[in-house]
């Protein structure tokens, strides 16, 4: 039977829009970092390679590659953490606000716990050769363990995510939790491209500790 992240693990990846307090264990990732808008090419290109490695991995069996402890499962969903640069930090420090060109990310997909760096790199090998993308070359295979966070579902427009984070922000004051850094990371459940702005469902996550 296939494993469904959306169905075995609601905890970490279908939250409500009140936000929870959740400890996230270690988990297995495919990595970049990036920097720039979202919205650009590149940024396609980044989301693009990762892709294309998590299917290749997903999909090895049909080529006939089959790696130890392998069972079939729903590709995970693509996560992000985001920050700003020096310039973007400065700017946003003065006025609240900030250019999305001043961004920076490790963008990231989880993978199942039976893939191993060896596998993952022999598919980055193998994919390589049939979708060349210059990104493939700095995916890393990583081990992360996000701990104790709030988080909560975001729905609609990314530009309106301020309204949960201040959501977020109350949550910890009214538990008594301490926001760890200004990064959060973001779970995108819908693509942008097929779904109304309003209707777009993206997890926000804020690394904490008790005060």
């Amino acid at each position: 039977m296939k494993y469904e992240w959306r169905k075995k693990e609601k905890e970490l990846y279908l939250p409500k829009q009140q936000p929870v307090q959740i400890a996230i264990p270690p988990q297995k990732f495919l990595t970049l970092v990036g920097a720039g808008n979202p919205n650009s090419e590149a940024f396609s290109e980044v989301v693009g390679a990762l892709y294309s490695v998590a299917y290749g991995i997903r999909m090895a069996p049909k080529k006939g590659i089959v790696p130890n402890g392998y069972y079939e499962y729903t590709v995970y969903p693509l996560e992000g953490i985001w920050s700003l640069n020096e310039q973007g930090i400065q700017q946003y420090q003065a006025n609240g606000q900030f250019d999305k060109e001043h961004l920076t990310f490790k963008l990231m997909i989880r993978q199942p716990d039976f893939v191993r760096a060896d596998f993952v790199q022999e598919t980055i090998e193998r994919v390589a050769k049939s979708k060349p993308n210059p990104h493939l070359a700095v995916i890393e295979f990583e081990t992360i363990e996000e701990g104790l966070v709030v988080q909560a579902l975001h729905l609609g427009s990314y530009d309106t995510e301020a309204e949960t984070f201040q959501k977020m922000t109350d949550f910890c004051e009214a538990n008594d939790l301490e926001r760890l850094s200004p990064t959060h990371k973001e779970i995108y459940l819908s693509d942008p491209r097929k779904v109304a702005p309003e209707k777009n469902k993206t997890v926000l996550r804020i690394a904490v500790r008790p005060k």
